[in-house]
């Protein structure tokens, strides 16, 4: 899970911050600590595969990364976080298909994204 986490950090930073805290509850480490340190519960495994899922269509891994910086402009676009995708570099555009892979994540993975979140704080944010 460390790796997938911690490209969440870039789009879903709420959602990244509650499943750092759930890890270290597990590993027994940090503020949450007092998890037993033995085999990590399958709810975790299947986190994991769902982040690196997330994160893949995100940063573009099918296309050896090209969409990377493109894939999280995508996502605080659709937050309304930014006005549009654009690159300084005209060819780091989305690739043919991500935008198709982060609806796909995002309908399947609600639970990490951080959507309400922004939409709830967002204007006054944007304002201040």
């Amino acid at each position: 899970m460390v790796g997938g986490l911690l490209g969440h950090w870039a789009v879903w930073t709420r959602r990244a911050v509650e499943l750092l805290q759930r890890c270290h509850a597990v590993a027994g480490t940090g503020a949450e600590a007092g998890g037993a340190g033995g085999a990590v519960p399958a709810e975790m495994v299947r986190l994991a595969a769902e982040v690196t899922d997330a994160n893949a269509a995100v940063f573009d891994a099918a296309n050896g990364f090209r969409g990377v910086i493109a894939g999280v402009h995508e996502v605080l676009r659709r937050q309304g976080l930014l006005a549009g995708a654009c690159c300084l570099d005209r060819g780091a555009c989305l690739s043919p298909g991500q935008a198709a892979e982060i609806d796909r994540v995002v309908r399947a993975y609600p639970h990490l994204t951080d959507d309400a979140f922004v939409a709830a704080g967002r204007d006054a944010w944007l304002s201040g």
